[in-house]
């Protein structure tokens, strides 16, 4: 309801309001935090107004050095956090306060569960920013001006965190952003000047910028007072080291502060899982610091997400998400870029095919691979934590950068029939080093679940001979399959494609058999059932690729196979329709008692179920549904 033309009471956006009241349920266990996440935004804001100064040094108005203030009042029980950064205007307050602007926040929320220790982490991936003020305070008040704006065009923005705030226009003569927070009842130790300063060094001791706090130092009364009173003297110190922690000696950086500046960085508030810090001199000068998240983002596979790393130019931010340093496959890796051979007015634009980013580019790229290989080598249970995260990221890679491919391909998991486990623990290094002699194919079985891909009937002769299989279950294996063709120089071979392929000597006098057959015996129930199933086949055939099921279907060598046409289909792509081929095991039982069959109605429905059953094996829809029931109704009913 608006009071007037400059104040009004607005409501939060649903989404606002679900996260309040869990987050404040959640996290309360951690409260302090809400003090990181303030002085984080702050540092932020700070950061974007050095960026913007570059062009217009105007914006710092006269107050060119920027800080951040920490403050008590024990009388009111209020903090305040005071910058003298970018600032905001009201509609700015309004979006960013009152709604959150994150794709795929509905599905987010709807993923909470009500466990507060399951939702602590969820709403740890979301980063909660400025609403955790009202872990620890009841009310919330934030005055703010735009930098290069008049002070009379400052805004307060109000609010109990119960549903709505209340924003008006107010006169402001520093530009930045005041945020007071009053208490709760039972927050006292926020009161305490010494535990505001533990919490400060311990969660922002890497921000550039100064963390200011007043100290308060006794000082004798001068000597023409009457009374002998100590005078009360406040002073500013400086709580944080106000450095750029990664241009520090490695051996100066504790681990509790690589940590804590990637919290800073990605908004996480859960440890990075690994990092890597280096420092490149030489032709090209420049520091990165990298980091491999514990947990995957809720937001992951959002198109619009924002990705990439924080850009510096000599320790002057940038930019957030410079996506021109990282492939999409590694868009899950965060840090920072701190160049000395790039422009301090450097655009998005500029990046765009510039040689000192593509040579930064190619090796932080390299690096986060070789952090990854030493992963996998050296700590196997962290390996797993980030592949269960980040594995179907991964496998983009040897489609989108063919120059790394090979050492990509080595930090691939796959399940296999080695394990027939769902977790993928196998690497195709340890999967070549199980060949068979003469095995020169790495064979692999793809399919919509790990339960279909582990019971598909392409797999029968493999087992019975004892040859692995991996079991490629994530929507993304087809894509990677087609770009990934060998490793170390194995031919990597989907075994339901094309015609069986085992090692030499495994396969051929069943081969043999079979031609014989087909030509023999087979030959006209072979063609009886090719021209009754002409409209859905390319082919049929006999094989011996089954041991224990009637028939199969495959695709053809060089034909898309069923699986990656739906995956194709469920993309919007217009692929066309391809045939498979019908495989039939003629040593099964139902075939031999199909080729005998004299009924032709009785022999048209027994085709069609083999036919209909393999597709559904397979993963498949059928074309009518309701006509494989009606076929298979009648079958049973001859047995009753």
């Amino acid at each position: 309801m608006t009071v007037d033309a400059h104040k009004e009471t607005l409501g939060f956006q649903t989404e606002v309001k679900q996260l309040l009241h869990i987050m404040i349920n959640s996290l309360y266990s951690n409260k302090e935090i809400f003090l990181r996440e303030l002085i984080s935004n702050a540092s932020d804001a700070a950061e974007k107004l050095r960026f913007e100064a570059i062009a217009n040094n105007k914006l710092y108005e006269d107050d060119p050095d920027i800080k951040i203030w920490v403050d008590f009042n024990k009388d009111k029980r209020t903090i305040t956090i005071n910058d003298n950064g970018i600032g905001m205007t009201r509609e700015e307050l309004i979006k960013n306060l009152g709604t959150i602007a994150k794709s795929g926040t509905r599905d987010f929320l709807n993923t909470l569960t009500g466990d507060k220790p399951g939702d602590s982490q969820l709403i740890g991936q979301f980063g909660v920013g400025f609403y955790s003020s009202f872990i620890v305070a009841d009310k919330v008040e934030v005055i703010s001006r735009k930098a290069g704006m008049p002070a009379d065009s400052g805004t307060r923005w109000t609010s109990e965190g119960k549903g709505e705030y209340e924003i008006e226009t107010v006169k402001k003569s520093k530009r930045g952003t005041e945020i007071t927070l009053y208490l709760k009842a039972e927050e006292d130790e926020f009161l305490n000047s010494w535990h505001l300063r533990h919490v400060i060094t311990k969660y922002s001791d890497h921000i550039t910028l100064p963390v200011i706090m007043k100290k308060e130092k006794p000082v004798e009364a001068s000597k023409d007072q009457k009374d002998d009173k100590i005078i009360e003297v406040p002073e500013e110190e400086v709580i944080n080291r106000a450095t750029a922690l990664w241009t520090l000696p490695k051996q100066d950086i504790t681990e509790d502060q690589y940590k804590e500046l990637y919290k800073h960085i990605a908004h996480d508030f859960e440890d990075p899982l690994a990092w890597s810090l280096n420092k490149v001199e030489g032709k090209l000068e420049y520091i990165s610091l990298l980091y491999l998240p514990t947990r995957a983002p809720f937001d992951l596979w959002h198109a619009s997400r924002p990705k990439g790393l924080k850009l510096y130019v000599q320790r002057v931010f940038i930019m957030d998400d410079a996506e021109q340093f990282l492939p999409n496959y590694l868009r899950f890796v965060r840090g920072i870029i701190d160049s000395k051979d790039l422009p301090l007015n450097v655009s998005r634009e500029i990046l765009q095919g510039n040689k000192v980013i593509d040579t930064i580019r190619s090796a932080v790229i390299k690096r986060v691979l070789a952090m990854l290989e030493q992963l996998a080598k050296n700590e196997q249970d962290k390996y797993q934590t980030f592949w269960k995260e980040f594995g179907q990221v991964l496998k983009e890679g040897p489609a989108e950068d063919f120059a790394n491919k090979e050492q990509i391909a080595k930090l691939l998991r796959f399940s296999s029939t080695h394990t027939d486990e769902a977790a993928q623990t196998i690497s195709l290094e340890d999967y070549v080093s199980r060949l068979k002699d003469k095995q020169d194919k790495i064979y692999y079985v793809a399919a919509d679940s790990f339960n279909a891909a582990k019971n598909s009937p392409h797999l029968e002769i493999f087992r019975k001979k004892g040859i692995e299989v991996l079991l490629l279950t994530d929507k993304v294996d087809e894509w990677l399959m087609a770009h990934l063709t060998e490793f170390e120089g194995k031919h990597l071979q989907s075994v339901a494609k094309g015609d069986l392929d085992l090692p030499d000597g495994l396969n051929d006098e069943a081969k043999k058999e079979l031609d014989k057959q087909t030509t023999g015996e087979f030959k006209d129930f072979l063609d009886k059932i090719k021209k009754l199933l002409a409209d859905n086949i390319k082919a049929v055939r006999l094989t011996n690729r089954l041991t224990n099921s009637p028939a199969c279907i495959v695709a053809d060598a060089h034909d898309m196979t069923p699986q990656m046409e739906r995956i194709m289909r469920a993309a919007g792509q217009n692929v066309p329709v391809v045939k498979p081929i019908l495989e039939l095991n003629p040593e099964h039982v139902m075939i031999k008692k199909l080729q005998q069959e004299q009924n032709e109605a009785r022999f048209n429905d027994w085709a069609w179920i083999l036919f209909e059953q393999a597709v559904l094996a397979e993963g498949g829809q059928l074309a009518d549904p309701a006509a494989f029931v009606k076929r298979f109704n009648n079958l049973l009913m001859e047995l009753v």
